[in-house]
């Protein structure tokens, strides 16, 4: 019955360009035939079945046609078009360090091209008013645009010879347009401060003119909201969850990378916050246990493996704290993958579900959530921006911490650091 069902599922996926059925259920974590990839063929592949949907029909002006949008059951009314921006914001933020790689002959970068071609039509339709999949950049209505604009903008800024310079000067216009106009959003005193802030940030680093306060307003707030060993509270008040991942640490390094860069900000504070998201990164590895889950807590639960984006990001960059390796990392996250994509995962035509394994769990997702917010998710893929030849995915398997703790192994203590 299972691959019965899951045959059906994948047949119905033929517009997006994925594998064949019989390969597609490779993906399934108990198949045999997953044993057979390599770590980094089965991140993007798994990269490709989450992508293709979203990116095949949106670059033929197709996604708000195509796109089933399931909404939570809690959902507070803001217009539903919100998730077209989100499913495709969050995304080629997460895949844009993959999509910069050169191209060569080998069988991933034909899936890169294609992916690129699709992401480039893509951003030309988001932002054409006569294209069905123009994006809700602001109506009004809801200040919900400002965060999903922020993931562009991290996208070009991850990859701005990928995927910006390639744009047309017309569609370039429009996105500085675009991002200039959010300026009249003014974000919560929350971890929205940098959704502005990275805008900001970004029409800086293009030389276009900048509102200054929406960035020093972000980087002195979360200076504030540090609390110690690797955490920041989001607003005054601390919120255990996910959010120094899915948002404060990625997003204030990037801030400050960039305004140190142009002499607005100092050297030294980005180096602070970076050594701040390494300690937080220090504990994601060790969220991950033996059997490759991690503890759910806090709102956003459904975002999944977009918690993972400190851990993610370091890895691509080559600096994860010491006495982590990168075999580890790969090896954790790996476990957690294969753990949580399974075939109910995902809709029948290939969507993600509101939940976090499987299909029977949309009474976890928030009052804002929808098919777009899960896309969240493709942040883990950030170390699909090394090459194939890079140690993250060539070292052998290694434990990580838990399955060193667990199985009786030699193991590193931990200790708060003050900084």
């Amino acid at each position: 019955m299972r691959r019965r069902n899951f045959l059906r599922w994948s047949s119905l996926l033929g517009f997006t360009g994925l594998l064949p059925a019989a390969q597609l259920m490779a993906n399934e974590p108990n198949s045999p035939d997953n044993t057979k990839l390599s770590d980094r063929a089965y991140w993007i592949k798994l990269l490709d079945q989450i992508a293709s949907p979203v990116l095949s029909n949106m670059s033929k002006g197709l996604l708000q046609k195509n796109m089933e949008m399931q909404l939570s059951p809690t959902w507070d009314g803001r217009p539903k078009e919100v998730g077209y921006m989100e499913a495709f914001g969050r995304l080629i933020a997460g895949i844009a360090p993959f999509l910069a790689l050169p191209d060569d002959n080998t069988e991933e970068a034909l899936i890169r091209k294609r992916l690129r071609a699709d992401a480039l039509s893509s951003f030309a339709h988001a932002v054409d008013p006569q294209s069905a999949d123009f994006l809700l950049w602001g109506d009004g209505k809801t200040a919900q645009p400002l965060v999903d604009a922020a993931y562009i903008a991290q996208a070009f800024l991850y990859a701005p010879d990928a995927l910006w310079q390639p744009l047309s000067n017309t569609t370039k216009a429009r996105y500085i347009q675009q991002f200039k106009n959010l300026r009249k959003i003014k974000p919560f005193n929350s971890n929205w401060l940098l959704f502005a802030a990275i805008i900001e940030s970004f029409l800086l680093n293009i030389g276009e003119d900048i509102e200054a306060a929406r960035i020093d307003n972000a980087i002195e707030k979360l200076t504030q909201w540090y609390v110690g060993d690797g955490w920041y509270s989001d607003g005054d008040k601390f919120h255990f969850d996910h959010y120094n991942g899915y948002v404060m640490h990625p997003m204030m390094t990037e801030v400050l990378r960039i305004n140190s860069k142009h002499g607005r900000r100092k050297q030294a504070e980005f180096d602070i916050a970076y050594k701040r998201m390494q300690r937080y990164a220090s504990f994601q590895e060790r969220y991950i246990s033996p059997e490759g889950t991690y503890p759910v807590f806090g709102r956003s639960s459904t975002y999944r493996m977009g918690a993972f984006w400190p851990l993610a990001k370091l890895s691509l960059d080559n600096a994860l704290p010491e006495g982590i390796s990168a075999a580890q990392v790969r090896c954790a996250l790996t476990a957690v993958m294969r753990r949580m994509f399974v075939p109910g995962t995902f809709t029948k035509n290939g969507y993600l579900t509101l939940g976090l394994i499987g299909d029977h769990q949309n009474n976890i997702a928030d009052y804002y959530s929808n098919t777009g917010s899960m896309y969240i998710t493709s942040l883990v893929f950030m170390p699909l921006g090394l090459p194939a030849t890079a140690a993250f995915w060539t070292a052998p398997f290694a434990d990580w911490t838990q399955r060193k703790a667990w199985s009786g192994q030699p193991f590193p203590k931990d200790y708060a650091v003050d900084y």
